[in-house]
């Protein structure tokens, strides 16, 4: 059994966090009911890449659930929500703030049918302050939460992190939230709201930045590939590619050095505080040399000296590592339109009892809402009728539409 069977979860999220989050916890075992619009969700139209129509956007964070077409702006779609509610142990949303309460779907209206309910909301900026009516995304939070000011080039312009940086901590952050939800209700019985926006986790996610911050009162400038604090610690260029160097104490600086044939150089700069304040000096010392071979020639000797080092990979690369085949990096499920469909595996999958796995493929558009309004308690009447009006979708039928 897994950790979280026999546990509902109510999805209201689209695009990132939400959805992530919630996929998390489908691949812990929960049932999760997916509630997007008619039209689906933003992400069944982000591409390409696109195949048979379904966007990777969309697959890549939506294993494991349900998928109930309904339109929330009716009353119809609303009660749905009710009903499914009073039975559910968590509901996920990612609207704006204020958007659900205007539907009777915010957490003070369900609390009373069911004060057991766990209710997360995700926004930008979360349901207080200045900007809690100002809409969330993560390019935006990146930019207003310090990211992109430390990430780039010292002369180049600010850059924001390849993937949506902020959207996926905040997902990791909400699976978080939920579980210590879930673990206080089995003490007190009641459920709770958490306010969770993207910018107190991108705030949080500075780290050691952050902290310097506070501690100077001097903002952390771009270093490209460099550490504020570890020299040197970041990408250099070989003769065919680019490696990262992780040298984290003067004795790996010295083996490295020997590495290099660069006696001179430990010297100069016995002392990380040394080769910090000789930043420029130090790493293009080490990068004249490196250039001068294969990127293979000096992992190979790095690793004999037992000086960190690695590639700079790109993603087929990545996946080609030895140790994501070992470790079993890919999950592969059969979709009911594309057939075997390779996906990211959970890394919660090394629990030793009790590991994450998958269950559901993706779900096409509606693919379970005639099958999830009739465990509600709906009759087949019932739910074609919310069909034919548009209030909810269930996927066409071979030779004909929904």
């Amino acid at each position: 059994m897994k950790p979280l069977s026999g546990i509902k979860v109510l999805d209201l999220s689209r695009v990132l966090a939400g959805p992530l989050c919630t996929l998390i916890l489908a691949d812990l075992g929960a049932e999760v009911v997916k509630v997007e619009p008619p039209w689906g969700d933003e992400t069944r139209g982000w591409g390409p890449p696109f195949l048979k129509g379904e966007s990777a956007y969309f697959l890549s964070v939506n294993r494991g659930k349900r998928s109930l077409a309904l339109d929330l702006k009716t009353q119809e779609g609303q009660e749905v929500v009710r009903r499914l509610a009073r039975e559910a142990d968590i509901l996920v949303e990612n609207f704006k703030t204020g958007d659900l309460r205007r539907f009777g779907l915010d957490y003070e209206s369900l609390k009373p049918l069911n004060p057991r309910l766990i209710y997360l909301s995700i926004t930008g900026f979360g349901h207080t302050g200045p900007r809690a009516q100002e809409p969330g995304y993560d390019a935006a939070l990146q930019g207003y939460t310090g990211i992109m000011s430390v990430t780039g080039e010292p002369e180049g312009p600010p850059m924001k992190v390849g993937v949506a940086w902020i959207d996926v901590m905040t997902g990791m952050m909400g699976a978080v939230a939920v579980l210590a939800a879930l673990l206080e209700r089995e003490r007190s019985g009641e459920g709770q709201h958490i306010d969770l926006s993207l910018f107190d986790v991108g705030l949080f996610a500075m780290v050691n930045l952050g902290e310097s911050y506070l501690l100077t009162g001097i903002p952390p400038k771009r270093l490209g590939n460099a550490h504020a604090q570890i020299v040197p610690y970041g990408a250099f260029p070989a003769q065919d590619g680019w490696l990262i160097l992780a040298v984290g104490n003067d004795e790996q600086f010295a083996r490295l050095c020997q590495v290099l044939e660069l006696p001179d150089l430990p010297k100069r700069f016995p002392r990380n505080q040394d080769r910090v304040e000789g930043r420029k000096e130090v790493e293009g010392a080490l990068s004249q040399v490196l250039r001068t071979r294969p990127r293979a020639h000096w992992l190979e000797r790095l690793k004999e000296a037992g000086v960190p080092a690695a590639p700079v990979n790109d993603i087929e690369e990545a996946f080609s590592d030895p140790q994501a085949g070992a470790r079993g990096a890919v999950w592969t499920l059969a979709h009911p339109l594309l057939g075997p469909l390779p996906t990211l595996a959970n890394p919660l999958r090394f629990l030793s009892r009790t590991p994450a796995s998958p269950t559901l493929p993706p779900p096409l558009l509606g693919e379970h809402t005639e099958e999830v309004l009739l465990e509600a308690g709906l009759g087949l009447e019932a739910v074609r009728a919310l069909v034919e009006k548009g209030v909810a979708r269930t996927p066409p039928k071979k030779g004909g539409s929904s």
